[in-house]
């Protein structure tokens, strides 16, 4: 069974996020979508209530399933909670975004656990940038990719937000980088997502010279259907992908994706925070599996893309 909204979109993957907190600041974090952060002294959701939520999403034909933050290495419970989800049946999938931050220690026990992917933040290999942008240090992270890559991880990305003003330059070097650590690079665009609409406007960059870069020199060119449409351009010896979703028809009329916020409610649409569906509180006053299916095929319904191709006119 796949679920498919009104628009015929099927649902295939869950991103939760399993907490706000964070031991870094990055000036272009767009959270998930969450206003605010729900909690920042302690997690909203038990560990037991989060296996439950992916219990009944992979019970409704979700197999992918991504864990989020906030940084989601900052929960003591992260490699059990890895464990549990990982163990669900009908689940082909589980992943993980993380700062690196805290790889070094975690990695090998997180890929033990059953985590078979994880996409790392980077903005950029330089120094003084790395910490302008997100208060940390930039060996810290490094030290998390080369960690990642040695728990033998089969799939790692690099996540690059590009900065005008800012990384824009370092976009070879980070292409160089991923290329000699065996990994992916994801160029992405800036979202107008919990940033101010003055950071908006000087920093957003459209990725238009890079792409013309990475089809100059890709030997093949790929589309991933069920990701957004977004392109892979495999170059020589080295993958690179592009993330462009602000102002794009295309990367909304092909979502697959629902989120769960940290405190419990099912987020059909990045970009919005109007169609919440509460589910933690419901399963805290003991709703039955079923009242949990149906809540979820209710948020489902609430998906629809945000940004809607032009109607032409008659």
């Amino acid at each position: 069974m796949v679920l498919k909204d009104n628009c015929g979109r099927p649902l295939l993957n869950l991103r939760i996020s399993i907490t706000q907190r964070c031991n870094l600041k990055c000036t272009y974090c767009h959270r998930e979508g969450e206003v605010k952060r729900a909690n920042v002294s302690a997690e909203k959701m038990t560990l037991p209530e989060i296996v439950r939520i992916a219990e009944t999403a992979v019970s409704l034909g979700i197999y992918r399933i991504k864990l989020t933050g906030g940084e989601p290495l900052m929960r003591q419970d992260v490699c059990e909670l890895v464990k549990a989800i990982a163990a669900i049946p009908g689940l082909s999938d589980l992943s993980m975004t993380t700062n690196g931050m805290l790889l070094d220690e975690l990695a090998v026990p997180l890929r033990k656990a059953g985590l078979k992917r994880v996409n790392i933040s980077l903005p950029t290999l330089n120094l003084e940038t790395y910490s302008k942008l997100t208060g940390g240090k930039l060996e810290n992270a490094l030290v998390g990719v080369k960690a990642a890559i040695e728990a033998g991880f089969p799939l790692i990305k690099l996540n690059m937000v590009v900065l005008r003003g800012v990384n824009v330059d370092d976009v070879p070097e980070m292409i160089n980088f991923a290329r000699d650590m065996g990994v992916i690079l994801q160029l992405i665009e800036l979202d107008p997502i919990n940033v101010s609409n003055d950071y908006y406007s000087k920093h957003h960059r459209f990725l238009t010279e890079q792409e013309a870069m990475l089809r100059d020199k890709a030997v093949k060119i790929e589309t991933r259907r069920l990701m957004h449409n977004r392109l892979i351009y495999h170059l020589p010896d080295v993958t690179v992908e592009v993330v462009h979703p602000t102002e794009n028809c295309d990367f909304c009329m092909h979502c697959t994706r629902m989120r769960v916020t940290s405190d419990g409610k099912l987020k059909p649409c990045l970009m919005r925070n109007d169609n919440l569906t509460d589910i933690l509180t419901p399963m805290r006053n003991g709703a039955t599996d079923e009242e949990l299916k149906k809540l979820f095929l209710q948020a489902n319904q609430l998906r629809e893309p945000y940004n809607k191709p032009l109607q032409t006119q008659n």
